[in-house]
């Protein structure tokens, strides 16, 4: 997904459950348990995606900070310029297809346009 969001000029975002063992993610920015992040190339330095874990560094308010989240802390994976995506399912009794999110960022207002003559 992330491989395809990047080559369709998209801008990748994962949303993280911060309160899972293991996540390594600037506090300040946590929001109801989950923290939302963006994995462009212009954003996350030396990003790794692995079967384990997503890591990267990268810049929050200025300051650098080492990303850190495994996967099972990887709730979806979402286009900031569209809201499609996928959310994740680590229930391994019941386990469902992806589904489509189209508003997965529920804590961040949208843009407000005005027409302007």
């Amino acid at each position: 997904m992330h491989e395809w969001m990047a080559d369709n000029g998209h801008t990748p975002h994962i949303v993280v459950d911060a309160a899972l063992d293991g996540v390594c993610v600037p506090p300040e920015h946590i929001k109801d348990g989950k923290i939302i992040l963006n994995i462009s190339e212009s954003a996350a330095h030396n990003l790794k995606l692995t079967n384990d874990a997503v890591s990267f560094r990268a810049r929050f308010g200025g300051v650098p900070f080492d990303v850190w989240a495994p996967m099972a802390s990887i709730l979806g994976i979402y286009a900031r310029e569209t809201g499609q995506g996928m959310i994740f399912s680590h229930d391994a009794e019941n386990i469902e297809p992806a589904q489509a999110a189209p508003d997965i960022d529920e804590t961040r207002s949208r843009p407000h346009l005005t027409i302007v003559k």
